[in-house]
């Protein structure tokens, strides 16, 4: 960590370990972010305006969340990544999937939020295991948006 640590009750190898897993979830949902306004975009053909509206929601959601994931790092006493190249090294998404059909384009985003969701559930175990109840609410929610989000894209392309 570069900021001294915090004395809020969390050990520094727990403190370590939890900005660690919030550094991937930026990551993680900046490159969705990105991802998401860049199909919000391009999106073209019968459904434009169901999905260019449905891909404004959730990129305006994601990118209030990078936010949030970022300044829960700071209160923990690290950095937040603040660079493209370390969001592209963090993530574990693709970040460039260029397509111009929009059920591929659906089918992409439904496949990267579940695996945000999946990526997230044992960081927020852990998280909690350490007595950080506000990172682990923070991923609970994470959680539930990601999870809401591939059941709606889900529901678009069955």
């Amino acid at each position: 960590m570069t900021d001294t640590s915090p004395q809020i009750g969390i050990a520094d190898g727990d403190l370590k370990e939890i900005n660690a897993g919030l550094a991937r979830v930026l990551a993680d949902t900046f490159t969705l972010y990105l991802k998401t306004h860049g199909y919000h975009w391009n999106v073209t053909g019968p459904h434009f305006r169901s999905l260019h509206l449905m891909f404004e929601e959730q990129y305006t959601a994601l990118f209030a969340a990078t936010d949030d994931l970022a300044e829960r790092m700071r209160a923990l006493g690290d950095t937040a990544p603040g660079s493209m190249a370390e969001m592209i090294e963090l993530s574990s998404l693709t970040d460039h999937e260029p397509t111009g059909d929009a059920i591929q384009m659906v089918r992409n985003l439904q496949r990267d939020h579940e695996a945000v969701a999946a990526a997230i559930r044992p960081l927020a175990e852990a998280a909690d295991g350490a007595g950080d109840g506000a990172t682990a609410d923070l991923y609970n929610q994470r959680m539930e948006f990601h999870e809401e989000s591939a059941w709606m894209l889900r529901s678009f392309a069955s």
